[in-house]
């Protein structure tokens, strides 16, 4: 166990009323060139939260946002509302007045019917959302159907993908969070290289680094920490032992220890890849280290505004292809959403996972391109049938290059 200190008075950055009408603004100029009258933007159990882009608040709903006039915060539950005024009287002033609770999607058609827009066009957001977790979208089956049914003349189209492109170039104050979130990430990998040895168990190791993010006052995206340990798998994903009565494993000599930590401020969330190798590890990881490192500079030095994200891709995947090796996930994706995902399918023709498909996957490789401000997790991994190694951290965009925000995750931390 850690013997770091606890850490007082944590004070993450905040967002002005400036970032407010900034946000409004670019909304609003997108739903006029798009013709909306207004809009639902869910938030709901979306992993992004999408209405906390309109509201710097997440209460497990919606806004109705309209193209003139005042937003509405409707959540489930008075106790949502008791929080944000708790919040107001505490001096954090909030970005919206006007908060209800809807026990129904028919009664949230309601709201908008009594804002004019009960015929109008509306856009949906988180309808057909596709962020990890959320493939299937975010909005739940029943509220939208109690919805649609509540506004028959209303016409509606999914408006995901366009609001996730509007929400990927930061402002200052946006950045400053995402550097706050990707420090916490820092310090939690410090904690992870000081623990993770022979002998230690998993749960140990995602208690500390939980523990080191929390302690600078921010929260963690679902599902926080993705951590495997083992001497080679293609396990990926929440410990089993979270979810089932499954004991962790106990670190042995020749393991790999895998995390993904995910600590977000304001909903700016940094993703780092820590991988300590408990040595000695055998030499096809050892292999994949190399080339995954090489997958990580390459990219470093290829971001920059102008670039395709696919030409990002290119030169990530491009050590992976001299080396014979393949990637299980992202080389690299946004952040604050995680929209544009970049996987790679070199030198996967001959790969056999043993997993049985129900149907063609649906995994989407955007076009955009790259602009100063927006923000992506770098997390190069190479693998050699089932070895797998993966590192990277968060890198902002600058005006001519690229500004790194980790260090310690972007190797391989040896003991």
């Amino acid at each position: 166990m850690s013997t770091r200190p606890p850490r007082k008075g944590a004070n993450p950055p905040t967002l002005s009323l400036a970032e407010r009408d900034r946000r409004w603004q670019r909304v609003r100029e997108l739903m006029r060139r798009e013709n909306l009258d207004g809009l639902l933007v869910g938030g709901f159990r979306a992993r992004e939260m999408y209405e906390s882009y309109v509201s710097d608040d997440y209460n497990e709903g919606c806004v109705l946002f309209p193209l003139e006039g005042q937003p509405i915060v409707v959540t489930w539950a008075p106790l949502r509302v008791k929080r944000a005024q708790w919040s107001a009287e505490r001096g954090n002033r909030l970005w919206i007045d006007d908060y209800r609770v809807a026990a129904s999607g028919g009664a949230v058609a309601g709201g908008v019917q009594e804002m004019g827009l009960g015929a109008a066009r509306l856009g949906i957001v988180g309808l057909r959302s596709q962020a990890p977790t959320e493939q299937y979208g975010s909005i739940p089956a029943g509220f939208w159907m109690d919805f649609s049914a509540g506004l028959p003349q209303a016409q509606t189209r999914d408006f995901s993908e366009e609001f996730s492109h509007l929400m990927l170039v930061k402002s200052a104050e946006e950045l400053a969070q995402m550097r706050y979130a990707a420090a916490a990430a820092e310090a939690a990998c410090r904690v992870v290289a000081e623990i993770a040895d022979v002998g230690v168990g998993e749960e140990e190791v995602f208690a500390e680094a939980t523990a080191e993010m929390l302690r600078h006052g921010i929260g963690l995206r679902y599902p926080m920490i993705v951590m495997n340990s083992g001497p080679h798998t293609l396990s990926w994903g929440p410990p089993r032992w979270t979810t089932r009565g499954e004991a962790p494993r106990t670190l042995e000599r020749g393991d790999l220890l895998q995390m993904e930590l995910m600590p977000l401020c304001g909903n700016q969330e940094a993703q780092v890849q820590m991988t300590v190798a408990l040595d000695p590890i055998d030499d096809l990881s050892v292999k994949c280290e190399r080339i995954a490192r090489a997958s990580y500079e390459a990219g470093l030095g290829a971001l920059k505004p102008g670039l395709a994200v696919a030409d990002l891709l290119a030169a990530m995947e491009e050590p992976l292809k001299t080396a014979g090796c393949w990637g299980y996930t992202p080389l690299v994706h946004s952040v604050a959403p995680h929209f544009l995902a970049c996987s790679t399918m070199v030198n996967r023709e001959k790969l056999n996972l043993g997993v049985r498909l129900a149907g063609p996957p649906r995994a989407v490789n955007r076009q955009r391109v790259i602009e100063a401000g927006m923000v992506f997790a770098f997390e190069p991994n190479a693998c050699l049938g089932e070895h797998r190694v993966n590192l990277g951290g968060t890198v902002i965009v600058t005006a001519d290059g690229c500004e790194p925000l980790n260090e310690i995750p972007t190797r391989v931390t040896h003991k």
